[in-house]
């Protein structure tokens, strides 16, 4: 039985759990008629043994998981001829593979013996027989917990506090993992980043002017060293998303205020959906719309009045990705807006001010915690874009401020850096993770920038 059909039906004996002890929890106090005596809910009863029927199965089911693989590797390597076990560990490694490949009915990447084939078929044996005894346990484990329970139902039984607890502790092991995930990603960036700069310095990385990660394979050719100014990149980066919020943060933010106070409802049940429509698009829709219409169109443009455009240009990436950050600003403000109190609305009527005066001097400012909130999250998902940038602006690591040139980013550099096979010891891929350092950095900093002001405006509207 494979894992996915035992997880079926585990949640099917978990369901039939959780009716069983609701419906004992009813026939001890003679029927809904005696509801009042039980200590919780029926349903209380229900989960607790929905809880103690499908989570330690689970857990089994994770932790056999784990194991089965390692294991049975181990045995059929022990019943490898003696020759085979004696080879070193890469090629073994190999005639393991192969053996895997040949159980699972793949491709193996040598002649098949007879050897290979009565290991690939001990193998598929070791293999059903793990997930044999697996069902099995898996099964006996939720119908004793079942049963266990069933049993200890009574009107004095706290089910409703020990659903809680339980619930409790799965809330705080989702908060740890989620806390030690982050911690493992910046540890394995840092780790990584540190590499990078004991060959690179840091101070030519963070002020260098100059980015060309192409190592040359001998020393005498020329740029044998490389260039690692991470300046160039910045400065893409930074002209791209001012592009970007000059055109997403006016557009947004008006759409907002006359969605949340100007529109009807027939109007707002309309224009909101479509607005946000444009978030579900995916980048490389918006990728393909830059390349192939807005940037021909502004190069064609340029020409008429004399101007030279590049073909991929920072004005043309950063235009599409304002089209596509509109909804975030424009979803988040409207939402901000919407929440400040109708009482103030009232009482700014009511000294006489219109409805502008009262758009302009109360509603703005009492919303201005959600809606710096909203500008810096959509500020972030401009720095963090690739796609359109690839497609629109290039790759080219040029030090400008004019946008009619082609540039390129951060995020852009750090996916061309990890493009193919690489080997994780030379600076050119150890500078993508530096350069993933400096992002996070950057973003840590606009989301403290972010906290301090809505904390800050909260305090004096609340």
């Amino acid at each position: 039985m494979s894992n996915t059909a035992l997880i079926i039906l585990l949640l099917m004996l978990m369901a039939a759990a959780y009716q069983l002890v609701k419906l004992r929890s009813l026939a001890v106090v003679g029927g809904a008629s005696g509801i009042r005596q039980l200590n919780s809910l029926p349903s209380f009863y229900g989960f607790y043994a929905l809880i103690w029927c499908g989570l330690p199965a689970l857990l089994m089911v994770g932790f056999w998981s784990a194991f089965e693989g390692t294991l049975i590797t181990h045995l059929v390597t022990a019943n490898l001829p003696e020759a085979m076990q004696a080879l070193d560990p890469g090629k073994l490694g190999l005639i393991i593979n192969d053996i895997r490949n040949l159980a699972n009915n793949n491709i193996t990447a040598s002649v098949v013996g007879p050897e290979l084939r009565a290991a690939a078929d001990y193998y598929l044996h070791l293999q059903q027989m793990s997930r044999l005894a697996l069902a099995v346990l898996v099964i006996v484990m939720a119908v004793v917990a079942t049963a266990i329970i069933w049993r200890r139902v009574n009107p004095q039984l706290r089910a409703r506090n020990r659903v809680e607890v339980v619930v409790k502790w799965l809330l705080l092991a989702s908060a740890t993992i989620a806390i030690f995930t982050t911690i493992g990603i910046i540890f394995s960036v840092l780790f990584e980043s540190l590499r990078f700069f004991n060959i690179i310095p840091i101070s030519d990385f963070l002020f260098g002017l100059s980015w060309s990660p192409q190592m040359a394979i001998r020393a005498d050719q020329v740029g044998a060293e490389g260039a690692f100014g991470i300046i160039p990149l910045f400065a893409g980066t930074l002209l791209i998303t001012l592009i970007a919020m000059t055109l997403a943060i006016p557009i947004g933010l008006m759409a907002a205020i006359y969605l949340a106070e100007f529109a009807g409802k027939s109007m707002r049940a309309y224009a909101k959906p479509f607005i946000e429509v444009l978030a579900g698009i995916p980048t490389v829709v918006y990728g393909f719309f830059a390349a192939l219409t807005v940037a021909p169109f502004i190069r064609d443009s340029g020409a008429l009045i004399g101007l030279s455009v590049s073909s991929e240009s920072a004005l043309a990436a950063g235009l599409v990705m304002g089209i596509m950050i509109i909804p975030f600003i424009s979803s988040l403000s409207d939402d901000a807006i919407n929440a400040v109190p109708q009482s103030l609305r009232d009482a700014s009527y009511a000294i006489g001010a219109t409805q502008f005066e009262t758009v302009r001097h109360v509603i703005l400012p009492a919303a201005l915690p959600g809606i710096v909130g909203g500008i810096l999250l959509a500020v972030s998902r401009a720095i963090g874009e690739t796609m359109i940038v690839v497609m629109a602006a290039g790759l080219s690591a040029n030090l400008t401020a004019n946008p009619f040139e082609s540039v390129t980013t951060v995020t852009v550099q750090i996916v061309t850096l990890l493009v193919g096979d690489q080997e994780f010891d030379s600076p050119k891929t150890l500078a993508a993770f530096a350069l993933g350092l400096v992002l996070f950095v950057v973003t840590l900093l606009l989301n403290v920038i972010a906290l301090y002001v809505v904390r800050k405006y909260r305090e004096q509207y609340e």
